[in-house]
């Protein structure tokens, strides 16, 4: 059986003259394109966020993706590039189109600066200017880098001094009186070896 398609004179462009308000969202120039690339390089991305319609073919989710559909010339849309939703009411395709076309989050930059290069975000979609956020977060990780307040080590004289357990009484005094200077490390450890001729 031929995968179901669907032509796009089918489906309406909510313009505001279908019962519900308009799509309240539009994106043009270099973000309309950075779309149209993103759908022409990555169709198989389509199914995971389709065109939601509704059971009179209104667009009720995704008019941006079925205009850069038209600019694309793909026609008809391939199977699973469309959902319709069936019974919903006016007041709940309303409450969709308002949270579909509401942005919750936003970007964390030092992390796309982290975990991705400038040009594997552009290829996803991202356009020059939003990416001056970017370039914002890699200079304050470099500046942060370079300014790491990073100590010299004093210099330091390293003895290593071997006391027998039972004279240890007569240096422990000594070694009490450099564990006091400052910077100073001073190490003991006693092992129990002994050694039977």
């Amino acid at each position: 059986m031929k995968p179901a398609t669907t032509p796009l004179a089918s489906i309406h462009l909510n313009d505001g003259k279908h019962g519900l308000p308009k799509n309240p969202r539009f994106i043009r120039d270099d973000r309309f394109r950075a779309l149209c690339d993103s759908i022409r390089d990555n169709p198989e991305y389509m199914p995971a966020r389709p065109i939601i319609a509704d059971e009179n073919m209104v667009v009720l989710g995704g008019n941006m993706r079925y205009r850069a559909c038209q600019d694309l010339k793909i026609d008809p849309l391939p199977d699973g590039w469309v959902q319709i939703v069936t019974g919903w009411t006016v007041e709940k395709k309303r409450r969709f189109i308002a949270l579909d076309n509401k942005t919750f989050g936003e970007f964390d930059w030092d992390a796309l600066a982290n975990d991705y290069g400038i040009d594997e975000l552009l290829d996803a979609g991202f356009i020059q200017q939003e990416l001056g956020a970017f370039d914002e977060a890699i200079k304050k990780h470099e500046t942060e880098l370079t300014e790491l307040d990073v100590k010299t080590p004093p210099q330091m004289a390293w003895v290593l001094i071997g006391v027998p357990i039972g004279s240890w009484g007569k240096v422990s005094d000594i070694a009490e009186a450099a564990a006091l200077i400052p910077g100073s490390i001073v190490e003991t450890t006693a092992n129990d070896r002994t050694d039977e001729n």
